[in-house]
């Protein structure tokens, strides 16, 4: 299995003619997902004992496994958030792959993650976030939420420990948060509680505010976060970041805005004035996958302050030891992103968009928003 002969050479040629041929492709086909059943009757067992010929199982997944996968490039998928990857950044996903890169540690990754968290201080400067901001690419929204919320508690138990260690946390959200908010709760044991919005779905800081005049004095202490949402996921409403952003620094709570879907419009100059307070985020996301022409899967995490999320998420054992970087430098060059979010493990997600705003720039992103 680890040699490269002359059947990895025939099939490293079909993979990489394949590749070259779905990109091509304007549109893609849409497709269709089969039934348990179809698949059952049409492909059968995939894998035996006695393996199989490379190309043999390549044609397979081409005629009869990818025509049950729904296109999500193609301009009628419509049902669910898009997703639009440059040529450029589909291609050179094989490149990450081929690359292998373990992308956890600047010890092991340091290239990697120096390129990658070029693209996360593109994405912090449209934002308006200080330079001391950075941050990490995580699989998606949901991971990017929780790793954020996670900080969030722990920079509210930070600030009264005794009191708070063993205080049941609460979240305030959005009333268009996504279902990832109140999932991330749940992991955490954390309540939640969501605010009332406009005619037009919209949370204002007026909102947050009644919210919490609604709670006591030992619930309102309990509040380690509020979540505001930058672009809803069914009509991409973006909340009233800049009254909401205002309570919480007034409030002297972590402040995080959920930008999966709709922060990517950031670039976009003619909508730049809707997301007015996001410079205000302790912390914030935003998906490339859907709107940044990236490939499946990432998401750009970025903190105000770094070095929060890296307090609550650096893991410790004697063999990671030899990773761990000075947790009290402001401006810490070699941030090991595995110490930036709920994982360990991780690929280099991030280069991908890395290499299309390298390849196109900016200015390109700018015009195609």
């Amino acid at each position: 299995m680890h040699f490269y002969d002359e059947e990895s050479a025939e099939l490293a040629i079909a993979i990489v003619k394949y590749a070259m041929e779905r990109v091509k492709m304007d549109p893609p086909p849409l497709d269709k997902p089969y039934t348990l059943s179809e698949l059952e009757r049409i492909v059968g067992q995939t894998i035996r004992p006695e393996g199989r010929n490379g190309l043999d199982v390549l044609k397979e997944f081409v005629d009869e496994l990818a025509p049950s996968c729904i296109s999500v490039d193609h301009p009628l998928f419509l049902s669910f958030v898009p997703g639009a990857p440059t040529e450029s950044s589909v291609l050179f996903d094989l490149v990450v792959a081929a690359s292998n890169i373990y992308a956890g540690s600047w010890l092991e990754g340091a290239g990697a993650v120096y390129a990658e968290n070029q693209a996360l201080r593109w994405i912090a400067d449209l934002a308006g976030l200080p330079s001391s901001a950075g941050g990490v690419f995580v699989s998606g929204g949901t991971a990017g939420n929780l790793s954020a919320l996670i900080a969030a508690r722990w920079h509210w138990r930070s600030k009264d420990a005794d009191t708070r260690r063993t205080m049941r946390p609460l979240i305030v959200a959005s009333g268009g948060a996504h279902s990832s908010v109140a999932q991330a709760a749940r992991v955490m044991d954390a309540d939640i509680i969501s605010t009332q919005v406009d005619e037009r779905g919209k949370s204002h800081g007026r909102h947050v505010a009644e919210s919490f005049a609604e709670l006591s004095p030992q619930d309102r202490d309990r509040v380690c976060a509020i979540v505001a949402t930058a672009g809803t996921t069914n009509v991409g409403v973006v909340d009233d970041l800049d009254g909401i952003g205002r309570f919480a620094t007034e409030s002297g709570v972590w402040f995080h805005v959920d930008g999966a879907y709709g922060a990517a419009a950031l670039c976009a100059p003619s909508v730049r004035g809707l997301f007015t307070g996001i410079e205000r985020a302790d912390s914030m996301i935003v998906d490339p996958h859907k709107w940044l022409f990236g490939p499946y899967d990432s998401c750009a995490l970025i903190y105000r302050d770094p070095r929060i999320a890296k307090a609550a998420h650096t893991q410790h054992a004697e063999y990671l030891d030899v990773l761990q970087q000075d947790v009290h430098v402001q401006r810490d060059e070699a941030w090991n992103p595995a110490d930036l979010a709920h994982h360990l493990s991780r690929r280099a997600r991030g280069l991908p968009l890395w290499f299309s705003l390298a390849m196109h720039g900016t200015e390109a992103y700018i015009d195609a928003m």
